[in-house]
């Protein structure tokens, strides 16, 4: 006579005893074994309950306003975020150095400043967005517009149109609140001494965030430029379009020549005044400024004008100009 089958306990192994009787794991226990998968999902270590699904990570905050930022490549190391404020402040020193104090760079330093530099200085600025050259010939002169070389006036005031859209991207970015000085007044003087300015600001927004401190409320000026930044967009890039067209065409009746002698004084011109020399390094840095900082606040326009922006950026001056129209209004 066969002998009655054992029960299925006494049969079973200590261990899956112990694991049939023991306690439930915890819901912390089970969340320290989960692992993370590429596309932002979750899978548990080991047996279990989460093994067998996918839980999907909650979408991290949406940056602005210096709440909620994602991380960055600049900011996941340690090494390269020191590599690159190293450099920046580098080239602060050098582009003092080079355009302001030493006597190598083309015209002369600031130390020993002619009075025909002086001169220019006052009538480019007279001549500002081209107000008073417009104004006078619409038979309006109250003032009279300083008669300049055509190439200089649309080089400087495609810089300072440049300049202007700064206004509205500095106010947006979300690593504002890292540089703790007042964004009206660095912005206020890099409308007059450009990259002196922003170099610097590049390089301290890449500090450490300070979480323990809620983000400095938007001055005045801030939220003009924020609420106005399609108006600023529009003007700014008119500018720039209206200072190429003038340097190649403008004061037509004035003896400055066809386009091909205007080319040929604007090569002279940049490598011997100190003025148009510095501009053509403003140029220069603001295209790599520029798609830096739209870059890093793509999340400000809006959702459908995304990948277009993105693309955009690159392109000096309009990639600018995209993002200040396409910046997400602000409830």
């Amino acid at each position: 006579m066969a002998a009655p089958p054992l029960p299925a306990l006494c049969c079973a192994s200590p261990y899956r005893v112990a694991a049939r009787l023991g306690p439930p794991a915890s819901p912390a226990s089970a969340a320290a074994r989960q692992l993370v998968l590429p596309g932002g999902y979750y899978r548990g270590a080991q047996g279990g309950p989460v093994a067998g699904r996918l839980v999907a990570r909650p979408p991290a905050a949406k940056r602005g306003g210096g709440r909620g930022e994602v991380a960055t490549p600049t900011e996941d190391g340690d090494g390269t975020r020191s590599l690159l404020q190293a450099a920046l402040w580098g080239a602060e020193a050098a582009y003092i150095l080079w355009l302001f104090l030493l006597p190598y760079s083309p015209g002369d330093p600031v130390w020993a400043i002619s009075q025909a530099t002086i001169s220019d200085l006052i009538g480019l600025s007279l001549n500002f967005f081209f107000i008073l050259p417009l104004v006078n010939s619409a038979g309006v002169h109250l003032l009279e517009s300083p008669v300049l070389h055509p190439m200089a006036e649309g080089l400087f005031n495609f810089v300072i149109a440049w300049t202007l859209m700064f206004a509205p991207l500095l106010f947006t970015d979300s690593r504002r609140d890292r540089y703790k000085g007042s964004l009206d007044v660095l912005w206020g003087f890099q409308m007059f001494l450009t990259n002196t300015f922003l170099i610097p600001y590049m390089a301290i927004r890449l500090n450490d965030p300070e979480t323990d401190q809620p983000p400095a409320a938007r001055s005045q000026l801030g939220s003009v430029m924020v609420k106005g930044a399609q108006l600023v967009g529009a003007v700014g890039g008119a500018v720039c379009i209206l200072s190429i067209v003038w340097a190649l065409f403008g004061r037509a009746d004035a003896g400055f020549g066809d386009i091909a002698e205007r080319w040929q004084y604007v090569q002279t011109y940049v490598f011997s005044e100190r003025l148009a020399y510095a501009f053509l390094w403003d140029i220069f840095l603001y295209s790599i400024f520029q798609p830096w900082l739209i870059g890093d606040n793509i999340q400000n326009v809006k959702a459908d004008t995304v990948e277009f922006v993105n693309v955009v950026k690159f392109v000096p001056v309009v990639g600018l100009v995209a993002y200040l129209l396409c910046l997400e209004k602000e409830e």
